[in-house]
């Protein structure tokens, strides 16, 4: 394919790899391939930190805004097209810039894993019982046939908890037994991660939320919720979407807009939880990267990064 090799940016949310990305794609001729699972999501911009067009700088992006909310993204798809996409710039003699901080799907390009398949009855069937019986029951059969997964996903995590149980009953093997492991690579593909000083980060996650919502994200919220936000397993939970759908409930409830028994306003409290789940998101994204050996790590707060980091990707 041209001798060219990929390059992936990579690293927990607001360290800086959108535009790093960009500069990159710029000096190396190549276009950027998206990498965040929510920015699959047309619609889900200021929540997701989606670049701008003027932030793009003329860089070609791809698989941004290829889902509707109602959609539930799937990281078999997201290998599929991703793959087919760095393939065709490979082919082109392009150089694919893969950015973003969702881990499982960049690992699900770069590396040969094969996921478990699914089975729309089975897994209807266990959307059904944890409808009438609630995600608590399915979690502690979880618990009982599976130990090791019930202890990585969260109790109130239904997506998970059912497809959990689903591979287990199409497989006969346990769900942890079919998690995804590193490697072999399927590209020689350079890996670049980027992070910065655990404070400097928290307080640049804070200052990122505090302009989400100065830029509108409960009007965006709003506008998506017509659209069928709510009804999508996988966009509803995205971090601010959820937050704010608990605010518009809260603030449409009859107490007027504030809790009574706390006078807090519910928007400014969604925006202090989004910015907490964003940080606890940040460091279970820091453990995810750091365990990839591959991965040559740069300071985010580099003023020169991105010399840095195009003298360490240039052959």
């Amino acid at each position: 394919m041209s001798g060219v090799r990929p390059v992936a940016v990579v690293g927990p949310t607001a360290t800086g790899k959108t535009d790093l990305g960009v500069e990159l794609a710029l000096s190396l001729g190549g276009e950027v391939v998206n990498a965040d699972a929510m920015q699959l999501y047309r619609g889900m911009d200021i929540g997701t930190a989606k670049a701008t067009v003027e932030e793009r700088r003329g860089v070609p992006h791809h698989l941004l805004d290829v889902l509707d909310v109602t959609e539930t993204a799937s990281v078999a798809a997201y290998q599929r097209d991703a793959r087919a996409e760095v393939e065709r710039l490979l082919a082109a003699g392009r150089v694919p810039v893969l950015v973003g901080g969702s881990g499982l799907y960049v690992q699900a390009v770069l590396d040969d894993l094969r996921f478990p398949g699914t089975d729309p009855e089975v897994r209807a069937a266990l959307e059904a019982e944890a409808d009438g019986a609630g995600a608590r029951a399915l979690y502690e059969r979880l618990e009982r046939l599976d130990p090791a997964a019930a202890a990585a996903i969260l109790p109130g995590n239904v997506r998970r908890i059912v497809r959990a149980l689903e591979v287990i009953e199409i497989t006969g093997e346990p769900f942890s037994a079919n998690l995804p492991t590193p490697g072999p690579p399927r590209y020689d593909t350079v890996l670049v991660g980027v992070d910065r000083d655990v404070a400097e980060l928290d307080e640049r996650v804070t200052l990122r939320v505090d302009r989400m919502f100065a830029a509108g994200l409960v009007d965006e919220v709003r506008a998506l919720e017509a659209r069928g936000l709510r009804e999508g397993r996988t966009a509803s939970r995205a971090l601010g979407y959820q937050q704010v759908l608990a605010a518009l409930d809260a603030h449409e409830a009859p107490e007027t807009g504030t809790d009574a028994a706390t006078d807090v306003d519910p928007f400014a409290q969604a925006a202090d939880e989004t910015a907490q789940a964003t940080r606890r998101f940040v460091r279970k994204q820091r453990k995810w990267f750091r365990r990839d050996t591959r991965i040559r790590w740069f300071d985010g707060a580099d003023p020169h990064l991105g010399d840095h980091v195009l003298r360490a990707v240039t052959p």
